[in-house]
């Protein structure tokens, strides 16, 4: 099991999406910390009042991993998670593959259906059409990237004999669909790299639209029943979690107690942890990391 760092999440209407630290420097420090990968999220168009209430401020998920990219060589880099139906999947495939590029087959696609409803208005998104939305990305996207022509059929657009040059350097990016839902696990069975299921409280579920999920013993099950119906590329299907319990706290302090909870996912079946950044100055950023591969990476 590898461990990704989650660039903070700033929660409210005032805070600075930069008051954590550049990108470029966590990602540097993330890295030299032991962590495999690094990950951003993203909402393009939250509104005031679901900030207010708890949500959170994101920069660009594919501008700032591209920007993490230059400053590292091992990390992967993860949109955890960027909302499908938001843009064209054109779009989608473009940004991806060039990330994918200039990392040099590093990127992995995050990707999810997204909840907000004020924030698909927002873009001018039908909500009700999201799963179709994603459904229709998850066709699109490894033919753009195959380098080749080709031609689709789309809700709101017609690709004739299209081609998209450069093409990445790998056959096909690595596609972690999220969501806890038997659709998203289908997809996932039948068409993705990675699950990126929710673990946590019941209450953390209220808004993201997905069945709840407590904990690794109720998700090792899930994770059998999914690599079942994957057959054999069952076993190499990726799952990532986010483990949320380190908060601000110094990682060294109850050392144990996490350890024995990252060992319960490894045993799940959890092949990423993400551990989500969530400090509010750069020097406690670069503390935590140094922190958390001191204690659990051997940094």
């Amino acid at each position: 099991m590898q461990f990704m760092f989650g660039y903070p999440e700033l929660r409210g209407t005032e805070a600075s999406r930069l008051d954590p630290g550049p990108v470029s420097d966590l990602a540097a420090a993330a890295e030299a910390a032991g962590f495999g990968g690094f990950a951003v999220t993203e909402h393009p168009a939250p509104s005031a009042k679901w900030l207010a209430s708890g949500g959170h401020a994101t920069l660009d998920p594919f501008v700032a991993l591209g920007n993490a990219a230059a400053v590292t060589t091992q990390l992967r880099l993860l949109t955890y998670l960027t909302v499908l139906p938001y843009r064209s999947p054109m779009l989608v495939a473009k940004a991806a593959a060039t990330v994918d590029i200039v990392s040099g087959g590093r990127f992995i696609l995050g990707v999810g259906t997204g909840y907000l409803k004020g924030e698909f208005r927002a873009l001018g998104v039908d909500f009700d059409e999201r799963n179709e939305l994603f459904d229709e990305a998850l066709d699109v996207l490894p033919m753009h990237w195959s380098g080749e022509p080709f031609s689709y059929q789309g809700r709101h657009f017609e690709a004739r004999d299209v081609i998209a040059r450069p093409a990445p350097p790998r056959a096909s990016i690595p596609i972690w669909i999220g969501g806890n839902s038997a659709l998203a696990r289908r997809r996932v069975a039948e068409r993705g790299h990675g699950w990126m299921p929710m673990i946590g409280p019941a209450e953390l579920f209220a808004t993201t639209r997905t069945p709840s999920v407590p904990g690794g013993a109720e998700l090792a099950p899930m994770i059998d029943e999914l690599q079942a119906n994957a057959g054999e590329r069952g076993v190499q299907i990726d799952v990532a979690v986010a483990y949320n319990d380190l908060g601000d706290a110094d990682p060294a302090a109850d050392p144990d107690r996490h350890r024995e909870a990252f060992a319960q996912l490894a045993a799940a079946g959890v092949t990423w942890v993400v551990i989500p950044g969530s400090t509010t100055s750069r020097a406690s950023s670069l503390d935590f990391l140094a922190g958390f591969g001191t204690t659990y990476l051997g940094s």
